[in-house]
């Protein structure tokens, strides 16, 4: 039996719900908001949809009804709208948390709390000082999503399959996330900034691979949130793909690794913020960090991304 609990029933919670039961990923989810009608509707919707799917019990509850759940995912709070950065939606959401937080761990203190919302650092971070929780329960959904938009936009670049490619997005779920290209492969193969990447020219075989942007790869990952919100009004399927993805990794109790948000202990000489490493994951939550080869410039700009983080949290009633 795994029980998954969700707070929030927008856009981002409610295809978090429908996509867990379509995965087959949990036996009970329980979606709590504010707007009760809302959520009673959202259940309902999924709810007539599981005799064609994996069996589920989908329901509209309180948060007594959050008890004994394995995961708890955080989505409420208010959602970035057009021109809007992550970061300026911070203490209106970081307010909603907190009211949240002491109402929800109450009735699932061993759960493993995943959160969604956004400036999803700063909410990582509220949590981790407010709940009183042991910090592995404690998970950022950080740049998991950023991740997945990089091995995309790669795989477009070389025409290969997303599986093969192997980088990633660290830092701040936002602008001040960066790419370590030193680690970033196709199948082993280094893609590799200021010098000639393997991948690039014409192989043997006659395949032509393209020369890599990598500012307009940047560019695209940091962008896409904000593009897709111009264009359709919220972001939701991708972040919801992702987030149920760590579910899965949770509820299998398999170690795993993945870019989410975690609180530092003095990592690549940074400590007291949440932001995204390469994390281990298991039925427990966050295992332990993997604590990748990076070079001297990358190094410099995961502490901007730190200092950029804690900027705002020094302005902030945590």
């Amino acid at each position: 039996m795994n029980k998954v609990t969700i707070i929030g029933t927008g856009s981002v919670g409610s295809t978090i719900a429908y996509t867990l039961t379509i995965m087959g990923l949990a036996t009970e989810i329980v979606m709590i908001d504010i707007n009760q009608e809302k959520a009673l509707g959202e259940a309902l919707d999924i709810r007539q949809g599981t005799p064609f799917c994996s069996s589920a019990s989908v329901y509209a509850g309180s948060y007594q009804d959050a008890a004994d759940s394995n995961i708890v995912i955080v989505t409420s709070g208010v959602a970035r709208k057009p021109g809007q950065s992550r970061l300026d939606l911070a203490q209106v959401n970081v307010d909603i948390t907190k009211t949240i937080i002491p109402e929800i761990v109450k009735y699932a203190p061993n759960a493993v709390y995943l959160i969604v919302s956004n400036p999803v650092d700063i909410l990582t971070y509220t949590f981790f000082k407010r709940s009183g929780l042991p910090e592995n329960q404690i998970i950022g959904s950080g740049t998991i999503l950023d991740t997945s938009r990089l091995r995309a936009r790669l795989s477009e670049y070389y025409a290969i399959n997303q599986q093969n490619v192997h980088a990633y997005v660290l830092g701040e779920h936002g602008d001040s996330s960066f790419v370590p290209w030193s680690i970033a492969n196709i199948s082993n193969i280094p893609i590799t900034e200021g010098s000639a990447s393997l991948l690039s020219g014409t192989s043997a075989s006659g395949v032509k691979w393209p020369d890599i942007d990598y500012d307009e790869v940047e560019n695209y990952v940091k962008k896409s949130g904000a593009r897709v919100i111009e264009r359709k009004g919220a972001t939701f399927y991708a972040v919801s793909v992702s987030v149920c993805h760590i579910c899965k990794c949770i509820l299998s109790g398999i170690n795993t690794t993945m870019t989410v948000s975690t609180m530092l202990h003095g990592e690549y000489g940074i400590d007291d913020v949440c932001l995204s490493l390469l994390n281990i994951i298991d039925d427990k939550g966050a295992r332990g960090k993997m604590l990748l080869p990076l070079n001297d410039a990358e190094v410099k700009a995961l502490h901007n991304s730190a200092d950029t983080l804690k900027a705002l949290i020094r302005q902030m009633e945590i």
